[in-house]
């Protein structure tokens, strides 16, 4: 898992989700049986086990992967697995296919942030600035104030000249409440250049 920070190139979120855009994929990459959502979950949980980097264990990716191409062949249609795979993959630089994986989500987790906050990002890494802020205030839409979100909004506004009448609004949230002091001491900065550059 890749620790968030503003100054980097990809602010990287990896946002796996415990409940534990593309064309989506065919079903051939999963063989897909019998729903059981149980056993999904259960191998999501395991996989998200795996990227745990916390010592003395070390992330396996590639047993990660298998698991959660596991969940999805036990239930096709759970949502975690997906957005965790996308996860997975945006991580490796895998776009196209972390894209497939977030829309798959995003459509059966209609109520979660996670999924296009994550297939935003995926889409501002390939450069596809609009269309990633269009997704960055969707997933506003569904959940307000969602300050992972709003980090990465505002980030790339700022990044790709984008700046809206709710960047300084969005900053000023930021400056206060952003989730670590690394995003707050970042949008204290970025707000003294705004004042510095004002008349």
């Amino acid at each position: 898992m890749v620790t968030p920070s503003p100054t980097s190139s990809l602010v990287f979120t990896m946002a796996l989700v415990l409940v534990g855009c593309a064309t989506p994929h065919s079903n051939e990459l999963y063989t897909p049986g019998s729903r059981s959502p149980l056993l999904a979950e259960k191998l999501t949980q395991q996989a998200v086990a795996e990227l745990d980097p916390t010592p003395p264990r070390k992330p396996d990716p590639i047993k990660a992967e298998r698991l959660l191409k596991d969940a999805l062949a036990a239930d096709l249609f759970h949502g975690p697995a997906h957005n965790n795979l996308g996860a997975l993959y945006l991580e490796q630089g895998r776009l196209y296919e972390a894209a497939s994986e977030f829309d798959w989500a995003c459509k059966l987790m209609p109520g979660h942030p996670d999924p296009r906050l994550n297939l935003a990002m995926t889409l501002e890494h390939a450069g596809r600035v609009d269309e990633a802020l269009d997704e960055y205030a969707t997933a506003l839409d569904v959940y307000p104030n969602h300050m992972p979100t709003l980090q990465a909004m505002t980030r790339c506004e700022l990044r790709h000249s984008r700046h809206t009448d709710h960047t300084s609004v969005h900053l000023r949230e930021i400056a206060l409440a952003g989730e670590d002091q690394t995003w707050r001491s970042w949008a204290q900065r970025q707000l003294a250049l705004q004042a510095n550059r004002s008349p």
